[in-house]
Formats: C-alpha cells, structure tokens, sequence
C-alpha cells in the first residue's frame, strides 16, 4: 500500500530544503514550498507526539455549514441575470466531500456534465491524475459514458454521501430550477471536483479526534489546490477556488502550510479564492486573557460534556513568554506544573485509572516562533476543569485558547468565558485570500455563528460579508434544501469572484488579474452602513455588492 494512504505511517509537511536528506520513497510533493514525509508509526501512546514536532503535523478540518436534511421553505435564489455574467470560460474548483455528478443541477440541457473531472482520492482502483500517487481521476468523457449507462455508478462510481460538497458546488455553479426556487450564480461555468479521503485514523489519534468523526487533513486540502491549478493551466482558463473548510488548530496567524501555499497562489494571474471565515462565533470554543498587573497568573475555567471523551485544546501565548500550567478536573487536586521544554510531555491519571490527560508544553513551535500548549483529554471527568497558566517571566501577558472546530466535540464543551472573537477558522486568516463571513439577507444581521476577526496577529479578518442565510442548494437524489453559515456564503462570493473573473478574463478586459486584485475590487466596492466604523472585526469591510464593483467596471470602460 501507498504510505500516504497506510495507517502505518504518518504523514509530516516538511520544507522542500530539507527533503533530500531522506529517501524518496519517502516523500510526497505538496507544492514548491512543502512535501509530505511519511514515516513510520512509533509506539501507540499519547507522549509519542515528542517525537514529532508538532509544526508538521497536518490539522484536521471539519466541514463549515454541515448540510442538514431538514427542508424547510426555500428562499428566491440569489441571481445576478442584469449583467450577463454567468460564468462562461471559468473554472471553479471544489474541495470537499465530491458531488452527486447526476444531478439536473451539473447537466447541460442534453444531459452531458458540466465537470471536466474528479478527482477521488477515496476510490484506488484505476489511475490517479498525472503527477499524483493516489486516488482515482474521472475525466469528462467517462463521465458522459456514466451518464448515459443503465448504472453509471459501475463507470463512475464517485459520490457524495454526505451532501456538503454537492451543495457548495450547486450555490457557485448550479443550473437554474424555477420549480425549486434555485439557481446557482454562474451557471455557465465549468466544474472540476476534488473528493477528499478522510484523515488518517493515527492522525484522528494524535489529536484525540473522536474515531468516528469526519474529518480531513490538511495536507489532501493542499494536494487537491494543486491538482486544480494543474487542471487550469493545462487548459489555459481562470480558476475559482472555494473553500468551506477549516481548522481551529494552530496559531490563527495565518502562517500554517495551507495559509502559505494560498497566500502564494492568490498572486497568480486567473486565480481567484473564497475563504470561509468559519462557523466558530458563537460556541465559546475560544478563551482570551490579557494580564497587564501582579500577579501574573491567570485562571480560566472549561466546562467537559458527558458526551465529550477525548478531544484536545490548545493555548497560544506570545513570544517571548514562557507559561507554565497547572490543571485542576471537579472536585479533585490540581496536577503538577508543568513547565515548557522543547519536546516533554507529562500525562495525569484521575478517578481510579479511568481519567487521563497529557500535556505537551512547547517552548517554541517554528512556523511562529511563539510557544504552544497542547492538553489532550481522554476520558474526562464531566464538569468543570479549571486551568492556571503563569508567566514565568514574571511581567505582563496575554494568551488565546481554542477548542477543535466543527464535530471535533459537542456544544457541551465550552469555556465558562469564552469570547466570540478571533474565532476565524484556518486558512480564513491567511493575509491575501478574501475570507468570508456570513449575514442574513433578509434582516442585514450578522449571523451569531460567523468567525470573526481579528487574526491572532492582528490582521483584518475577515474581509468581506456576504448573505449566508438558508441559500438555496442541490442536494444528493436530486434534491433541493438550503444552506446557512459561512460556507454558504463563501461558496456565494466564489460565484460573484467567478462572474468578475469572466468580465475581466473571457471578455478580455483585464486578463492579468489575480486573486488579490479581485479582492481589492470587491473590498473597495463593498456596501458600508452609517452604524460602524470600518474595517471591524465582525463585518470586515462591508458586505458584498457585485452592483458596485460592475458599475464601476462600466465606468472604467468609458472613461
């Protein structure tokens, strides 16, 4: 078996200036900055994490605005018919969990797709794409041939059960369905699909991930931007990516792998990228303290579900601050201190044997140069655990806590004072993609769970608000239902994003702009309300207004 697809070995993201110390055989390319080492699984215990830095391991993401199979009444489709924008001549890239290619939504009126391919990294059965090593491509002619087959799943035998990616794709680039009260923005655009394979279980294990979770890894994200941009150059045509994934572990400095490869490829001509700014708002998965008087030392308080038995969290203090930490589960005495080292971890056993933690603290994590704490939880005693973190230096401090994003864990675990900001999911703090957050398009209201700004470094995030609230979607079966959250209003900016790229790219307007000009044009042009100053950390620059920026194009045009 391939070792990036064998649960024996775990996959690390390297710099490309180191790889060739190891074997080939041992390396898989990401990009020009990363590869991934595989490497083979030590001994099954939680302090192996030592022998690993914690900087290369991939982050696991979760799905942002997870579908639901409720239907309830669907809104007017969202459509932009006064420019004549629909997308033709563009790509729009979708990495998630695949697409129900038989659906009305991705078919020409004779019955042929609108996907030039797929790329299913869960399916090992025929040919990977070229320069890849796994999973399984499916060109647009087989998947006419699939089409028009008695069962197109023996020739084509991608799905999507879970629905997500289906839905993302349809809000983007859907066909028009009046019945249904749906069309997507730009209906004449082309698809090109990437189906994720879920994350290794050995790295489910690492950061205690519950088995049965669905989840991704970081580095299939990155390999999946990679063969989309393959995809678009060799036809020579503008991409869109849309990307309603994201992480909650890490830094949220936007300086992780997958930030980096974006904030590299937002500078290409004909690359256009919608971020998700998360859906972490509004569940007190983060804690932030600023200390500025004796004594420093800070105490915060995390309440553990029933339904909650292994999750991690992790606390990021600043550079050059040095914290020890203390942990103290109901009713019992608190742990030992444990002070910061390089690669020591401790591990604290409760109740009879049944109630474990282990504490990773980092004194330097390279990718930021600041220091991390990670604390894993097995088996915790419901209730509230008290956590005391110091500053051995002795001066002032401040520090951000986060819980794992999405189904990582339950809404019964929380922070007893958790704040609602810098809740950003990874990569929507990357500096030059434009992350998205969500409102409602009816009352002009935030939506409650949005992320929302600043990043841990203090860049404006997130840049744009667009409408998010129960967008009209196709589902799997050929279905229709609607969509809420950040990834709904992600996948609508790709839309916006794809009609600019056409105006610019196929109508031969401006055929060298990329993604950060894009996102200049769609920031500038935003609509402002007279009740905040801006940028702020909740609406970013204002909420999206595709009126403005073609208004301003027409007049650019005949000036």
């Amino acid at each position: 078996m391939l070792k990036i697809l064998d649960d024996d070995y775990y996959d690390l993201i390297v710099n490309n200036a180191t790889i060739s110390s190891y074997d080939r055989d041992d390396i898989t390319l990401l990009n020009s900055l990363h590869s991934l080492r595989h490497v083979m699984k030590y001994e099954k215990e939680a302090c192996s994490l030592e022998q690993s830095p914690y900087e290369t391991l991939p982050a696991l993401f979760t799905l942002i605005s997870p579908l639901s199979m409720e239907k309830p009444d669907l809104h007017p489709a969202l459509v932009y018919s006064d420019f004549n924008l629909t997308g033709r001549g563009i790509i729009v890239g979708i990495i998630d969990t695949g697409i129900d290619y038989q659906h009305p939504a991705f078919l020409n009126n004779d019955r042929s797709t609108r996907i030039l391919s797929i790329w299913d990294q869960t399916i090992q059965e025929d040919l990977p794409p070229s320069n890849f090593t796994f999973g399984t491509e499916y060109s647009k002619s087989r998947i006419n041939n699939a089409l028009m087959s008695r069962d197109p799943f023996e020739v084509v035998p991608s799905t999507d059960t879970n629905g997500h990616g289906t839905a993302i794709a349809s809000i983007i680039a859907g066909n028009p369905n009046s019945y249904q009260s749906f069309s997507g923005i730009v209906p004449e655009s082309d698809l090109v699909v990437v189906k994720l394979k879920e994350a290794k279980q050995n790295l489910k294990n690492i950061f205690f991930a519950p088995p049965d979770s669905l989840c991704f890894q970081e580095s299939d994200i990155m390999l999946g931007i990679r063969y989309l941009i393959t995809v678009s150059q060799n036809l020579n045509r503008p991409l869109v990516i849309c990307i309603a994934l994201g992480s909650s572990h890490g830094g949220h400095d936007g300086y992780d792998p997958l930030s980096t490869y974006l904030d590299m490829i937002a500078r290409y001509p004909g690359i256009g990228i919608s971020v998700a700014a998360g859906d972490e708002g509004g569940n007190n998965r983060h804690y932030y303290n600023n200390t500025v008087s004796e004594p420093y030392y800070s105490d915060f308080e995390l309440n553990i579900g029933n339904s909650d038995r292994r999750f991690s969290m992790e606390i990021w203090p600043y550079a050059p601050q040095r914290f020890s930490i203390e942990i103290t589960p109901p009713n019992l005495v608190p742990t030992q201190i444990v002070y910061p080292s390089l690669s020591d971890c401790q591990g604290f056993i409760f109740e009879d044997n049944q109630s474990f933690i282990w504490v990773n603290n980092i004194a330097f994590e390279s990718i930021s140069g600041d220091p991390v704490i990670l604390i894993r939880f097995e088996n915790p005693i419901p209730g509230t655990w008290k956590l005391r973190v110091r500053n051995n230096e002795n001066e002032p401090y401040s520090f951000h806590s986060w819980l794992p994003s999405g189904n990582l864990i339950s809404d019964e675990t929380f922070f007893l004072m958790g704040d609602p900001n810098t809740t950003i999911t990874t990569p929507g703090n990357a500096m030059s993609v434009l992350t998205v957050t969500a409102y409602n398009q009816y009352n002009n209201t935030i939506l409650a769970e949005s992320g929302r700004g600043y990043t841990r470094s203090g860049l404006i995030k997130p840049d744009i608000a667009a409408p998010g609230f129960q967008l009209s979607c196709a589902i799997p079966q050929d279905q229709y239902s609607t969509l809420t959250g950040t990834g709904a209003a992600a996948a609508h900016t790709a839309g916006i994003i794809a009609m600019i790229m056409e105006w610019a790219y196929t109508k031969g307007n401006f055929t060298a702009v990329t993604g950060i000009q894009i996102n200049r044009m769609i920031i500038r042009e935003a609509q402002r309300s007279n009740l905040y100053v801006y940028p702020n950390n909740i609406w970013g620059y204002g909420q999206i207004n595709i009126y403005n920026i073609l208004n301003r194009f027409t007049g650019i045009l005949h000036s």
